[in-house]
């Protein structure tokens, strides 16, 4: 390839991981999507088990000259470290860096100094940057750290609220005829039977995410309140990083499963709670470009082999 070297950009999360390799002058080489890497579930080992397949799928030499790995459950400063050892040793790439996959969805929405974002998926994350440097980042490894939002943790309340509409301790819900229909159960209380007993993993509580989005647009007043609750929940992330950065504007950048479709009630919502100084940008690309474009930023590459790459990839 002459003077142009490769760059590896990888977004691990909690359903899909995803590859691209890159050009130092912005040719997409490969984009490749793999299995589920969160840490916290499957270990460093287990993240190495899928980065290492998908290189290996990518066909490209190794080692790389940057890499870029964003990567789910890099969360505290121990995971960080962990991860960070697991990239170095598999000797994918030259010179790397490894943080949490948050990362991905703002370097992939927003070159602006001043930024948030924002993911809202299976579980949901903060981080935030200011224009001299100063970070704002936060463990978020849920309701242990006073975090609620994402499709798991809507759907396990939309279960128990179903739970408690259908033998009358609750208000009644459409959500207990969909949660019954969609898991193909006589009653709610099986459901949760099965779901406590591992007959049915909890993680699938995340599927029930749409059919609250649903039930609220069909005006269900139970499924309401819950996309009010994770919008609300939303906006007080970035409330609460706008005044740990100490800035009263700044680009928030929003993605991650709730926020995949077309715009709706829960895009409504968080909008109208977000500070004023918000300028929200809903990711229209896949976050493993953020990773891809940090590799460039990392290979010190000019902003034409950056656009390139960006719109190589949504063609893709």
């Amino acid at each position: 390839m002459g003077d142009v070297s490769v760059v590896l950009g990888v977004d691990g999360g909690n359903s899909k991981t995803e590859l691209v390799a890159a050009t130092t002058d912005g040719e997409l080489l490969a984009a490749l999507r793999g299995p589920g890497s969160n840490s916290h579930a499957v270990g460093a080992d287990g993240v190495a088990r899928v980065v290492s397949a998908l290189v290996a799928e990518a066909g490209v030499p190794i080692p790389a000259a940057c890499g870029v790995f964003y990567l789910c459950g890099a969360d505290v400063p121990a995971d960080l470290e962990e991860l960070s050892q697991m990239v170095a040793a598999h000797g994918w790439v030259h010179k790397a860096v490894v943080d949490n996959d948050t990362f991905a969805l703002l370097r992939a929405g927003t070159a602006r100094a001043d930024a948030v974002a924002v993911i809202c998926g299976a579980g949901i994350n903060c981080i935030g940057r200011r224009s001299d440097g100063r970070v704002a980042r936060y463990p978020a490894l849920g309701w242990e750290t006073g975090d609620w939002g994402g499709a798991e943790l809507l759907g396990r309340e939309a279960l128990f609220l179903a739970a408690r509409a259908e033998d009358r301790r609750g208000e009644p819900t459409a959500l207990v005829d969909a949660i019954r229909a969609h898991f193909g159960l006589a009653s709610v209380e099986r459901v949760g039977i099965e779901i406590h007993y591992r007959r049915i993993e909890q993680a699938r509580l995340g599927e029930l995410a749409p059919l609250v989005l649903a039930a609220a647009r069909d005006g269900d007043p139970v499924s309401d309140g819950l996309v009010t609750r994770v919008a609300t929940e939303v906006a007080l992330w970035v409330r609460r990083a706008f005044g740990d950065l100490e800035v009263n504007a700044a680009d928030v950048v929003l993605g991650g499963g709730m926020f995949q479709g077309e715009p709706g009630l829960f895009l409504e919502r968080v909008l109208e709670r977000l500070p004023a100084g918000a300028r929200a940008i809903v990711l229209d690309a896949p976050p493993v470009l953020g990773a891809a474009l940090a590799a460039l930023d990392l290979a010190g590459v000019d902003e034409a082999a950056k656009a390139r790459l960006r719109e190589e990839l949504l063609a893709r």
